[in-house]
């Protein structure tokens, strides 16, 4: 199966383009990440805390109060709909890469499982299945990874020569 389009092809200016636009997505997508962080969510009981509060500990070092169901659904409304959008287009370049078919198809359709088990793996935990929060945890670990990888293998290819016509 053939791609309708090589990145590696494509002429230098859309590649500059191409690359520009990886490069300020990239951005976003990792400050996003740093927010987490921030927010100590790195970790099944920072899940837990950031989205079922934690104000029933003696001495909490922040002190976090359980979010509303207005609070709930803009953010799982606005992240599904933006991620989404990130891995859509990342998927779009990917398959203009030389990668096999099978590395683009994992690769272009796991981010969306991950977007899925993750922000309803949130949503659960807030309503009180706080086991979710492992696979949450893992489910945001690849949907990292696939971005990783994504980018890799389409920056590999925006740095290759064009084809001889």
């Amino acid at each position: 199966m053939s791609s309708p389009f090589l990145i590696k092809d494509l002429s230098a200016p859309i590649k500059s383009f191409i690359g520009v636009f990886l490069v300020l997505l990239s951005i976003g997508y990792f400050s996003g990440l740093a927010f987490v962080a921030q927010t100590d969510s790195t970790t099944p009981q920072g899940i837990e805390e950031n989205y079922n509060g934690n104000e029933d500990e003696v001495e909490p070092q922040v002190l976090k109060f359980k979010k509303s169901s207005r609070e709930m659904l803009t953010i799982i409304h606005t992240h599904v709909l933006s991620i989404t959008m990130i891995f859509f287009l990342m998927g779009i370049l990917l398959w203009g890469t030389e990668q096999s078919v099978l590395r683009k198809k994992i690769l272009t359709i796991e981010p969306f499982i991950s977007v899925l088990v993750t922000f309803g793996g949130i949503y659960l935990i807030w309503m009180g299945y706080t086991f979710f929060s492992i696979i949450v945890v893992i489910s945001g670990v690849l949907m990292t990874l696939s971005y990783l990888l994504a980018l890799s293998f389409i920056f590999f290819d925006l740095l290759k020569k064009p084809s001889r016509s």
